[in-house]
């Protein structure tokens, strides 16, 4: 395996990954998937933990599953096949959101376009390995409770036949201050976090459109429980989702698990029989598996009004001009 260099001063991570996140924190797939591949060739990747400032270097070698996070994944589609044949089963938390008319998703590619992507990521990879994501849900004066249930609505008639499961979540302001600046840098009357009240009527007619189009419906990161309406709380980064998928050949995601696979097909297993603990470096509410993510803040170029992960577009384009998709890190520091 390749040597990062002493210059680098890393803390190798221990123990090695086996499951990657890609990414919480920045769309890979859309922006970085080169840079992706030639880490997973190199067989290692440098990290800077947002929190600490630790730079880490972490092995890839033993990588056996991922989930890409993406608005876009079309840029990564190139490179399937590769990561397929390194013995990687993957799938992708796909999020399609209709936000088109208000601005709130200012660069991301055309809802056409990307019901088009989802299609063919299904076609190709099969419905069981494309997780629609409707997040996050926004209110404003532009859009009602009920606008966002007609706006489901519509999305449901093209992507429900092309997925098996359906991921929402309510847009979080107060909590993060970024937010709360990008919104007020616009308008301060954008959009905002729906209330108790307007949460319960769209999880209702949520649990409805999902019923319809035969979708499982979960909610992630959400304190509120939603288990009214048939909507448990969400598992992105999903060992059950990963047993479902897993290659009869994949063993060393199959040890992770704490499963079995018996002549190409998989034992019977509930949720809690797998030997899978939850992250601890996710907030409370989350119900994600143990993975490494390996995004950083500042490097997304979507400039999603209500992201916490971007301070400002002056500099996510400063860093994006610094990438360079041969190097150790998605940008240099």
């Amino acid at each position: 395996m390749p040597n990062v260099p002493a210059s680098r001063n890393c803390t190798l991570t221990r123990p090695a990954p086996v499951i990657l996140s890609v990414s919480r924190s920045t769309d890979i797939p859309a922006f970085y998937p080169e840079w992706l591949v030639n880490r997973l060739r190199e067989g290692y990747l440098t990290w800077k933990n947002p929190f600490n400032q630790a730079t880490l270097r972490i092995d890839l070698t033993h990588i056996a599953g991922a989930v890409f996070w993406s608005k876009n994944p079309q840029p990564l589609m190139l490179y399937l096949d590769e990561i397929a044949a390194r013995g990687i089963d993957f799938y992708f938390q796909f999020t399609v959101n209709d936000y088109e008319d208000v601005g709130f998703e200012p660069r991301v590619p055309a809802l056409a376009q990307r019901l088009d992507t989802f299609r063919e990521l299904s076609e190709r990879l099969g419905k069981n390995r494309v997780v629609w994501r409707f997040d996050p849900i926004c209110i404003s004066d532009a859009i009602s409770p009920q606008s966002i249930l007609d706006r489901l609505e519509r999305l449901g008639e093209t992507l429900g036949p092309l997925t098996n499961r359906l991921v929402i979540s309510f847009v979080d302001v107060n909590a993060y201050k970024k937010v709360q600046q990008n919104i007020k840098r616009i308008d301060e009357d954008l959009l905002r976090e729906p209330t108790e009240k307007e949460q319960d009527y769209i999880a209702n007619g949520i649990a409805k459109i999902a019923r319809k189009y035969s979708l499982r419906v979960s909610a992630c990161g959400e304190s509120r429980s939603f288990d009214a309406y048939g909507i448990p709380k969400a598992h992105c980064v999903d060992g059950e989702l990963f047993a479902e998928i897993c290659s009869p050949h994949n063993i060393a995601l199959q040890q992770y698990l704490g499963i079995n696979k018996a002549q190409g097909t998989l034992l019977p297993i509930k949720a809690w029989d797998l030997k899978v603990k939850k992250d601890k470096g996710q907030r409370d509410a989350c119900g994600c598996i143990e993975s490494k993510d390996i995004g950083m803040y500042n490097t997304c170029r979507h400039m999603c009004v209500y992201c916490y992960a971007n301070h400002s577009a002056k500099a996510v384009e400063k860093n994006f001009a610094l990438h360079d998709p041969t190097a150790e890190s998605i940008i240099p520091f």
